[in-house]
């Protein structure tokens, strides 16, 4: 697949008044994705203020609240494209109190753009930023060093925040990082080159979102395929036929494979795949197809296919890393429902051995209870076996949500398995 055709989904994160909602604001702009009465309605509300420049971060704050107090709160993504690449971007809050709305902007990201502002340097924010990045093995990150205009483009100023971010980063497992001297405010290195900075030689901020790889982790694994609906008509036409389908999580699947049906653990083969009205000998991640299976099994909705010999282990203990996003507590004894996938199960909360402190990487241990935008570890016990990969092996089939049975509220949002990928600051029970 080449870049004319491919989609790369990346976050923004920094800390409050790093220009964050200025960079996306000026990355839509100069690479012309604005359309003209948006544009518009910012040089108003600009004018109305009395700048004399249109604040380019309006194109991002869409909220009244965010506006009024010039801040960014929710989630706000935007879709855009050039000539090379689409892209979906997360534009996330900076606020610590947000930390659960930066974890979903940049839970499905392959990149995620870190901001620093060049007067201030690595801040406890910034290092808070990484971690959540590592935490969600986010697979590319930019450091993008903001203001230099208000450092007189120094580039002493870029390389000292470079170095000490890169080895933060680098104990977190973090390892694909590109810095980028860059002022939002006046386009510098954002989709034009810089004629302030000579000294740097690297790629603007939207070249490099243009070249870097897309992970083809959903096909290059093994494969996956959460069972969403049994199909069965019944009809005259067709009497026999009974189909499962759903979208595939990960790899590829092929007509004649033999398959195990998880959490049952019986086995069958591959007879037929179904895409978009047509017989298919093979499908891949993400495609949602219908399966044909060769042995009249027992595969009903929350069921996971995959390949015999490569399926994942089933488990009732559930360990993992999570991320609480509720404003009601979690506690220890606390009955749940667990989400993996299309699979729902009745669940209690075990233990909850520790809290993290992402500044620093420390815990505190045996909390009792995790709050709003508390990261913690859990040991979940279900009353039915999940086919749960680790996180680190998988994003889709290793995270999960837990849900609160009384009104149906998302509680936390899971990710099973090790913490971090970094050797020194490996964070387990």
């Amino acid at each position: 697949m080449d870049d004319t055709t491919t989609l790369l989904r990346f976050a923004t994160a920094g800390s409050v008044d790093d220009g964050k909602s200025t960079l996306v604001g000026r990355l839509l702009h100069d690479s012309k994705s604005v359309l003209a009465d948006q544009l518009e309605a910012v040089e108003r509300v600009s004018a109305d203020r009395g700048q004399e420049a249109p604040d380019l971060a309006l194109l991002t704050d869409g909220l009244r609240a965010e506006r009024e107090q010039g801040i960014t709160i929710d989630v706000a993504y935007r879709y855009f494209a050039t000539a090379r690449r689409r892209f979906i971007l997360a534009d996330t809050p900076g606020h610590v109190q947000y930390t659960r709305n930066m974890v979903t902007g940049a839970s499905t990201a392959d990149l995620a753009v870190v901001l620093v502002d060049a007067r201030n340097g690595v801040i406890e924010q910034t290092r808070r930023h990484a971690a959540v990045a590592a935490l969600l093995r986010v697979p590319h990150v930019v450091l993008a060093v903001n203001k230099m205009d208000l450092v007189g483009y120094d580039e002493g100023v870029f390389a000292a925040i470079t170095a000490e971010f890169g080895a933060y980063a680098t104990d977190l497992g973090l390892h694909d990082i590109t810095a980028v001297p860059i002022s939002a405010l006046a386009g510098d290195n954002v989709v034009e080159p810089s004629a302030h900075m000579d000294w740097y030689g690297g790629p603007t901020v939207l070249e490099h979102l243009e070249t870097v790889p897309v992970s083809d982790e959903l096909t290059a694994g093994p494969a996956r395929f959460p069972v969403q609906y049994v199909i069965r008509p019944q009809t005259a036409e067709h009497p026999d036929y009974r189909g499962y389908a759903g979208q595939i999580a990960s790899g590829v699947l092929r007509v004649g494979e033999a398959v195990t049906v998880l959490p049952s653990g019986r086995t069958s083969v591959i007879e037929g795949i179904d895409a978009l009205g047509e017989s298919v000998d093979t499908a891949c991640s993400p495609q949602s197809v219908t399966l044909r299976l060769k042995d009249d099994v027992d595969v009903s909705r929350g069921d996971l296919i995959a390949p015999d010999g490569a399926a994942p282990a089933t488990t009732q203990d559930v360990v993992a890393t999570v991320c609480h996003v509720a404003d009601r507590p979690l506690t220890v004894g606390q009955r749940v429902l667990l989400k993996h996938t299309t699979r729902t199960v009745k669940a209690i909360v075990r233990e909850i051995p520790s809290r993290l402190t992402l500044a620093d990487l420390s815990q505190h241990l045996d909390p009792g209870r995790l709050v709003a935008n508390d990261i913690g570890r859990v040991v979940v016990r279900t009353g039915e076996p999940l086919a749960l990969d680790a996180y680190a092996d998988s994003r889709r089939t290793g995270s999960f949500l837990l849900i609160d049975p009384s009104d149906g509220t998302t509680l936390t949002a899971g990710m099973a398995g090790e913490a971090f990928t970094g050797h020194e600051n490996e964070w387990t029970l």
